[in-house]
């Protein structure tokens, strides 16, 4: 019977939640198939977003979500991303937040508001893996470089299935210039650039990441990975590059998926 219960346990479905700059959104979690169960729920991110009021939010979410019929046991772990560096549950980096979250334990801070287990991973590092496991980098063995093209460059680096955190690849210097301050779709839109003028930007970047990691697999997320036909086919690298295939789930799942494999909820 306990190993029956051990069995069901992990293949239970767990709460994901991705706090970003403007929203904070969660959903129910099947880890098996790596898509939500039902809808996802989002409320605005506070402003400001100090750590208490975006703490409040995110129980609110967590509350809303455990009341549903297919919601996880009330005491099962909680993963949750945000958008900036996480070394051992603290806040090192607070680009889109306020700064007051330097420095700041999420993962204990959000586990006592909670009353239950959660842990926190970059929202990057928790799209890529996601993709990695469930999208266009299932199944591939060594350097699959996740790189999300928004606001700035995010980029996660997973090899033979697992994370290696806090990769921040967007802020490389190429030709002098932090590269995303060129190569995000945001400095697309600012500098009015074709898709034929920005493939030139991004294929000086991808060609210089490819150099230094030799992957096995470049997978491009973010908004405009909708238009990857744009850009994409303008590319000429060793490495096979494929648009992201989850979209804005990604964040979510990758964060049940990462507090999953830390409680050994996950195979």
């Amino acid at each position: 019977m306990a190993k029956k219960d051990e069995k069901t346990r992990k293949n239970a479905p767990l709460i994901g939640i991705d706090i970003g700059g403007t929203g904070i959104k969660g959903g129910i979690v099947d880890l098996k198939k790596g898509k939500l169960i039902g809808d996802r729920f989002r409320l605005a991110t506070p402003q400001p977003a100090t750590p208490e009021a975006v703490v409040e939010v995110v129980a609110k979410v967590v509350e809303e979500l455990s009341a549903r019929p297919d919601a996880p046991e009330t005491d099962s772990p909680v993963g949750v991303t945000f958008p900036g560096i996480i070394q051992h549950g603290v806040v090192h980096s607070a680009a889109n937040v306020d700064k007051s979250w330097l420095n700041t334990d999420i993962d204990a801070l959000l586990t006592a508001r909670l009353g239950r287990p959660v842990e926190v991973i970059n929202d990057a590092d928790a799209a890529g893996l996601a993709e990695a496991r469930y999208g266009a980098g299932a199944g591939i063995d060594g350097t699959v470089l996740v790189i999300t093209l928004g606001t700035g460059i995010g980029s996660a680096f997973i090899f033979n299935g697992r994370l290696v955190p806090n990769a921040e690849l967007g802020h490389l210097e190429i030709d002098g210039f932090d590269a995303e301050s060129k190569a995000s779709a945001v400095a697309r839109e600012r500098d009015g650039l074709s898709w034929e003028e920005y493939s030139v930007l991004l294929q000086r970047y991808f060609s210089h990441v490819e150099f230094l990691f030799s992957p096995e697999l470049f997978i491009v997320g973010g908004g405009i990975s909708k238009r990857a036909d744009e850009y994409l086919p303008h590319l000429k690298l060793r490495t096979p590059i494929v648009p992201a295939e989850l979209k804005n789930e990604a964040g979510i799942v990758g964060a049940a998926l990462e507090i999953a494999v830390k409680h050994e909820l996950a195979k």
